[in-house]
């Protein structure tokens, strides 16, 4: 039976041209500090968006957020947010830029060592000023949820962290503003938000009937939408793709039904160790995963392989092969590669990323927590 409860304070401003929302969304006399990363929202003119529908109200900047935010860049948000006596954040960008201003709210309220947030996993967060955002990369889910991921370089550690304390208020979702992303972010964005549905739904099943199928249609919606997204500017296809990375991981699919995440755990390792983009090490590590925990998944996988591919004809055996090449292929086609010998990572690599798993106590993943180092280094391998 399902037990569970569902919580999600966001409100989003959907559709073109709803940037001009800022101007009730964000309170009347509140001293605003933009959080941003690259030049890219200033060089296509939504920064100015920003500050017009802003209109009065004092406005800050800080620049500069990495596209893995660090705890260093960000602290250095947190001494200028106590310096001008800001009292609400808006972050303008994609994902990075949406967790580390996650996490400058609730540093900026943290009596004690920051670092003790991430090392909680966000469980010592009590705290957070308000903030909102401007999405413009469609991948992680930022938006609409409660986490984020940190590097804390000095430790060579990625680390996420989860808190309702830090739900944006709001976030405004203009499709039109994907139009000048080059096609690998937006590739990447796509695969991310695939493996977000797939970490949450290929597990085994609870009779979350509602949830599967909601999953099913999200990974049919970017199968079917993700590459007219990366080849054209065409709304509809962007709008869908931003909308379906939004609704991958704002909680609802996973509500009463088990989780996995093993994949984006060892991939957090592959960023930290390599700084291959997040995206592409997910890429690298799911279609080994599948193979590797095939028997432990099997009922989803065959699920799986039915309902999103029309795989129905061979052995069960056959069938979940072809899922995983179907897989497999689907990220390929959209450019990124799923080995690690696209990335020059060997046996002295793998070593390497389960030395990480290890220092950060990831040695019991999965939906079961059976996923111990030993099969990592299985998937590790698998995917050589």
């Amino acid at each position: 039976m399902l037990n569970f409860d569902f919580y999600n304070p966001t409100h989003i401003a959907f559709g073109k041209g709803r940037i001009a929302d800022l101007a009730t969304l964000v309170p009347a006399h509140a001293h605003v500090l933009i959080l941003l990363g690259g030049e890219s929202a200033r060089k296509n003119g939504t920064l100015d968006e920003v500050r017009t529908a802003l209109g009065s109200r004092q406005v800050s900047e800080f620049n500069g957020i990495e596209p893995n935010p660090s705890f260093e860049k960000l602290m250095l948000a947190v001494e200028q947010i106590k310096k001008e006596k800001i009292d609400f954040l808006l972050a303008v960008g994609g994902g990075s830029v949406l967790d580390g201003t996650k996490f400058v709210a609730a540093a900026s309220l943290y009596e004690g060592d920051p670092t003790e947030i991430l090392s909680s996993f966000g469980a010592k967060i009590t705290q957070a000023m308000p903030f909102g955002s401007v999405l413009t990369l469609p991948a992680t889910g930022s938006e609409m949820n409660n986490g984020g991921v940190i590097t804390i370089k000095s430790r060579g550690a990625k680390l996420p962290f989860l808190n309702n304390n830090v739900f944006p208020r709001f976030s405004v979702l203009d499709p039109t503003k994907t139009y000048t992303l080059p096609q690998r972010q937006l590739a990447n964005g796509v695969v991310d938000a695939f493996i977000h549905v797939m970490e949450q739904y290929l597990t085994y099943p609870v009779g979350g009937v509602i949830q599967d199928r909601f999953a099913e249609s999200l990974l049919l919606t970017l199968i079917e939408q993700g590459p007219l997204a990366v080849e054209s500017t065409d709304y509809t296809a962007r709008a869908n793709l931003m909308w379906t990375a939004t609704l991958a991981l704002n909680g609802l699919i996973a509500a009463g039904v088990p989780s996995d995440w093993g994949t984006h755990m060892i991939g957090h390792e592959m960023t930290a160790k390599y700084g291959i983009d997040h995206a592409r090490t997910l890429a690298v590590v799911l279609p080994a995963m599948m193979q590797i925990r095939r028997v432990a998944k099997q009922e989803k996988l065959l699920q799986y392989a039915k309902r999103v591919w029309q795989i129905t004809e061979g052995s069960d055996d056959d069938i979940i092969d072809a899922a995983i090449a179907k897989t497999r292929a689907f990220f390929e086609s959209l450019g990124l590669p799923t080995h690690l010998a696209a990335y020059d990572i060997g046996e002295d690599g793998i070593t390497a990323i389960l030395k990480q798993l290890e220092e950060h106590g990831m040695v019991a993943l999965g939906e079961r927590h059976e996923v111990t180092l030993a099969e990592s280094r299985k998937v590790l391998e698998a995917a050589l």
